[in-house]
């Protein structure tokens, strides 16, 4: 099993800040990648970051430039730190992590429980 458990949601003004956090836990051998996906009230979800295991960061363009992925390994921990924050930021943030456990060998991913933000004056 593997659970993950965001938080750092909140109501912030237009232009501000926010730091969100994800911890993995459970029986992981490996992280692959962990991530963020949103979705606002009537939307699908889409994709906001993504950290890949050694590898380079991806931003959706929309938040690129304004939004900072970052892992620390030791911890099992993702942080999504989003500045300049607009109103269509407004959503429910939710974690991923694509793990490899012994009951998985094969990469799978794992999803938070979502944390609201809402920007808004």
């Amino acid at each position: 099993q593997v659970q993950l458990v965001e938080s750092g949601g909140g109501l912030v003004q237009p232009g501000g800040s926010l730091r969100l956090s994800c911890a993995a836990s459970g029986s992981i051998f490996s992280i692959f990648a962990m991530g963020w996906y949103r979705q606002a009230p009537g939307k699908q979800r889409e994709f906001v970051a993504s950290s890949p295991t050694g590898g380079v960061t991806n931003y959706a363009d929309s938040v690129k430039g304004r939004f900072t992925i970052s892992r620390d390994n030791a911890k099992n921990t993702v942080y999504l730190q989003m500045n300049s924050l607009k109103p269509e930021d407004t959503a429910v943030y939710y974690c991923y992590a694509d793990v490899q456990t012994a009951a998985r060998l094969v990469p799978y991913d794992y999803w938070g429980q979502g944390t609201q933000v809402t920007v808004s004056s």
